[in-house]
């Protein structure tokens, strides 16, 4: 495999939703979610997808990753057409890129061990594997977001918000993905967690080596941790570029809107430090 290829190429996605009909005998009308979305992702590299609520970002997310199937266009992983793939070699291909989500709270299952939680991905994707690997998986895992290994044995309730989305971030690892998507992976926490959490992504950025595709609506996020900003309106993208470039000389009115919205958008990219 070529190791200089983009790790996901996506070209001219196009996705309609079929919305209630509004007449009896009247065709069921349409919502166009992507309207010819293509982008590029390198190894290693961080690209942020913002824009307002409805704009597409979660649904390019979940079309990147196979959940949705869209009317036109390709997603490309690692090489191979995602939606070109029989069943068995698309499960094999989704080990490689994982989620996630936004709400620590609702994306772990209060019935389940964090053990059985981080697992599920590897129990689902990789067949095989032992019950002495899978536990060395599990504390490996959880330590490297820097939990104990210890904490497979408790329930989520026992943790706190921050905690919790370790414990995600610690699941969408244990494949070991070349891709992360997270899909508005801080904004349910307190700024002082988030800072912590972003911390924490930047670091298994440099560690493992991984690309990432942070979707936000908080630019003041997605300047300290994407190497290229693409600007999402109503489905099409508006303006995309390098975060620096597109921060300090924004081409279009809508990104331009949207910086404007944010105060904190003046600081200085840096490092996230926490509040004392």
């Amino acid at each position: 495999m070529n190791s200089t290829a983009p790790l996901l190429q996506v070209e001219h996605l196009t996705l309609d939703y079929r919305l209630p009909r509004r007449r009896l005998f009247a065709p069921p009308p349409h919502h166009r979610a992507l309207d010819d979305v293509s982008l590029t992702l390198a190894r290693g590299e961080s690209l942020a997808v913002v824009g307002e609520s409805g704009s597409g970002k979660s649904t390019l997310a979940r079309t990147v990753l196979a959940l949705e199937r869209p009317q036109a266009g390709r997603v490309v992983l690692l090489g191979r057409d995602v939606f070109a793939l029989p069943a068995d070699e698309l499960r094999k291909l989704r080990r490689h890129a994982q989620m996630v989500f936004q709400d620590p709270y609702g994306s772990l299952d209060p019935r389940r061990k964090v053990g059985w939680i981080v697992a599920e991905p590897l129990d689902a994707l990789e067949q095989g594997v032992e019950s002495a690997e899978r536990r060395a998986r599990i504390a490996e895992t959880l330590q490297s977001v820097g939990l104990q290994s210890g904490d497979a044995d408790k329930f989520p309730h026992e943790f706190s918000g921050g905690q919790r989305q370790r414990i995600a971030i610690a699941r969408a690892l244990i494949t070991r993905p070349a891709l992360i998507v997270a899909d508005e992976a801080v904004s349910a926490l307190d700024v002082s967690v988030q800072a912590q959490v972003l911390n924490l992504l930047m670091d298994l950025r440099e560690r493992l080596g991984l690309s990432y595709l942070f979707i936000s609506h908080d630019l003041a996020v997605v300047r300290q941790v994407a190497d290229r900003v693409m600007v999402l309106r109503d489905g099409r993208v508006v303006e995309e570029g390098e975060v620096e470039g597109l921060f300090r000389a924004p081409q279009h009115p809508y990104t331009r809107a949207l910086l404007a919205a944010v105060p904190r958008i003046g600081v200085p990219r840096r490092r996230v430090t926490a509040a004392p």
